[in-house]
């Protein structure tokens, strides 16, 4: 694992773009990436790609923390509120998306900065995603059945056997993905992670990564920061008006499924809020073990002013 440390204004990409090269800016959430990607992207008159799976649905701006107005005039931006939460939309359509439009990119500026925190879409567009098979009916019937009559746990226990590495890695409340990846498990007799990319497909550009950390108690604090300034700034508004379209996929997204627990009447809104608060912190978890996994990434770790 490549480490450096700096200081927030201090952080210089020295890399002498003289080829098409995509800047990887990724972290946990919460770390900082927005502020410094656009500082980088004026430095280098460089457009932004956008790797963060729920920053691409236009009605959830406050709970995925979507850069402002103001953030977004300041740089180009691409694949951030492209979609509505009725659209569907995968990582390999992604991947696909983006790929024809680096070319484009490249016609303009040698460097393109992709950044988020969705570490499965930077590897899409970085390694490639192998192709899973379309679901066994019978086999899928099977785990839909075993969901229904068991419920979620039913699922979690299955896979922390069949794929253990899956299970570390994503979010374990999140049935859809884990019904899907227990029917690639039984249909292909092989882990589900070890199917989301092999060897690394060949890109017609280079490619950088870092991976921005913090000191933990430091990130855990700002991420409770910004719960609280996401409440004052109108997630319950936003949650209540997307509350009859909870059932969708794209909703299944912490900040969202709390809220929607309170409007049930399951939860206090101050025990709402502290859960976002706690998921919040365990997805950041999950995303550095995702990170720290992979050896091309340069970490560097940013400390307050």
């Amino acid at each position: 694992m490549k480490k450096t440390t700096a200081t927030w204004m201090a952080l210089e990409i020295s890399t002498n773009f003289n080829r098409p090269t995509l800047l990887v800016i990724t972290g946990p959430t919460a770390v900082g990436k927005t502020e410094l990607t656009i500082r980088l992207a004026q430095q280098h008159h460089a457009p932004i790609v956008s790797a963060d799976s729920r920053q691409f649905y236009r009605e959830m701006k406050i709970g995925t923390a979507c850069p402002s107005d103001e953030e977004l005039r300041q740089a180009d931006h691409y694949f951030i509120g492209t979609l509505s939460i009725h659209d569907y939309y995968s990582v390999s359509r992604y991947e696909q998306d983006v790929l024809q439009l680096l070319p484009q990119l490249f016609a303009q500026s040698n460097l393109v900065i992709m950044t988020g925190g969705s570490g499965l879409y930077i590897d899409a567009v970085c390694k490639g995603i192998d192709p899973l098979p379309d679901p066994d009916p019978d086999i899928r019937q099977h785990v839909n059945e075993l969901f229904k009559r068991e419920g979620i746990e039913a699922l979690r226990r299955q896979l922390r056997i069949l794929d253990p590495d899956f299970c570390r890695t994503t979010d374990m409340a999140n049935h859809k993905r884990l019904i899907r990846a227990l029917e690639v498990c039984l249909q292909t007799g092989h882990p589900f992670s070890q199917q989301l990319g092999g060897e690394a497909k060949a890109r017609d550009f280079d490619i950088v990564k870092y991976c921005l950390v913090r000191p933990r108690e430091e990130l855990f604090a700002r991420i409770n920061r910004r719960v609280e300034v996401m409440m004052d700034h109108g997630l319950l508004d936003e949650a209540q008006s997307l509350y009859p379209y909870k059932h969708l996929n794209a909703l299944n997204t912490v900040g969202y499924k709390e809220l929607f627990d309170y409007m049930d009447g399951k939860l206090s809104l101050e025990q709402a809020v502290e859960d976002i608060k706690t998921h919040t912190r365990r997805y950041a978890k999950r995303q550095m073990t995702w990170f720290n996994r992979d050896g091309g990434y340069t970490f560097c770790e940013l400390k307050e002013k």
